[in-house]
């Protein structure tokens, strides 16, 4: 390397991300499946089971036998990601790298990538200031949103309208979408895995800083949590407390558009039986073990009927009342079908009823 000039060895902040050709995670394949920065690539220096070891040692032990043992599996791994993933990297190739907290993990691997010639830079604070980054945001943009809250019970094809608006180009803010949920005892979407707290709060924060404020935004009426996910304060608050309005459906027609919507759940009878078991206390015994008599058979008709007319829609009532503070003076969205026509046919009437002229 001699005759070269010498790389710039300080930490760089998030501003500088872009300047990058590859974000590196230096963390465990554990830590980064939790969450990480988008469009970061893992490249571990130390595993999961490794990083366990390691501590233990810390710990038990001591720092230098922690380091010395460390030292042998980065190195091995180091050695590997450079004959892997890194092994067509041109010379002019300029990584950065996170870890934790940008300390000895992003750096370790900074050390040996800068060898190579590559003028690698670690990410000041790691992980970490990222992290901070992410619930900054939300507590800043929440507050700010335009929201326009479509309300209404069960089986009222929100989501499904919601979505149609967003194709038409309205602003959605599609939280069930970024949760992975359908938000109710039976959303969880078959084949798809929620995200962690914080994937889903690294989802939000992208989703937020890419409204313009100067439109509203159209979002869904949810509670709290949406299957394990819990939404931040800062957008509760705000959606409790912004404009609503409200899909006035007959209950013929929603019961259709569930039986269309929800009609995977009829493949496994005996999963969506023990499903239902989660209401075990609210509802009186006989009406549960009807139920996942039904549930067994298949016959989601009547279980649906009866979801929607002893469970969905009292409980509806209910958290309307109390956590939506404009739902008195909701706006009404009526439709006699929830097919998808119909659904599409709504969407101007819900762009003009919330104000979006665009």
């Amino acid at each position: 390397m001699q005759g070269r000039m010498p790389f710039p060895h300080d930490p760089v902040g998030l501003d500088d991300l872009g300047q990058y050709d590859t974000l590196i995670d230096a963390r465990s394949p554990a830590e980064f499946a939790e969450d990480a920065i988008p469009g970061a690539i893992n490249c571990p220096v130390l595993d999961n089971d490794e990083r366990r070891i390691v501590g233990t040692l810390y710990k038990q032990v001591g720092a230098f036998e922690a380091r010395r043992v460390g030292a042998a599996m980065v190195a091995a791994n180091l050695a590997r990601h450079l004959r892997g993933p890194l092994a067509d990297k041109p010379a002019g190739w300029r990584p950065l790298v996170y870890c934790w907290r940008g300390g000895l993990r992003s750096g370790s691997m900074v050390t040996w990538l800068r060898m190579v010639g590559w003028p690698a830079v670690q990410l000041r604070g790691g992980y970490k200031t990222w992290r901070t980054h992410v619930i900054e945001r939300i507590d800043a943009l929440a507050p700010q949103l335009p929201l326009r809250v479509l309300c209404g019970p069960t089986g009222s094809a929100k989501t499904a309208i919601l979505q149609a608006a967003a194709r038409a180009g309205a602003q959605v803010l599609d939280l069930e979408g970024l949760a992975a949920h359908k938000g109710s005892v039976l959303g969880a979407v078959p084949g798809v895995e929620q995200p962690s707290q914080k994937a889903f709060e690294t989802r939000l924060a992208l989703a937020l800083a890419g409204f313009d404020l100067g439109r509203p935004v159209f979002v869904e009426a949810e509670s709290r949590k949406i299957g394990h996910i819990a939404l931040p304060n800062a957008l509760v608050d705000r959606l409790r407390e912004s404009p609503c309005l409200t899909v006035q459906a007959p209950a013929a027609a929603r019961l259709e558009y569930l039986l269309r919507d929800y009609a995977y759940l009829g493949r496994d009878g005996a999963q969506l039986a023990d499903t239902l078991g989660r209401l075990h206390g609210l509802l009186a015994n006989d009406t549960l073990a009807r139920w996942q008599a039904w549930a067994r058979a298949g016959e989601l008709a009547p279980l649906f009927e009866a979801l929607m007319r002893e469970h969905y829609d009292p409980a509806y009532a209910r958290s309307q009342r109390g956590n939506f503070l404009r739902i008195a003076d909701a706006l009404p969205l009526p439709t006699e079908r929830l097919t998808p026509e119909a659904i599409d046919a709504l969407v101007p009437t819900l762009r003009a009823l919330g104000g979006d002229a665009a």
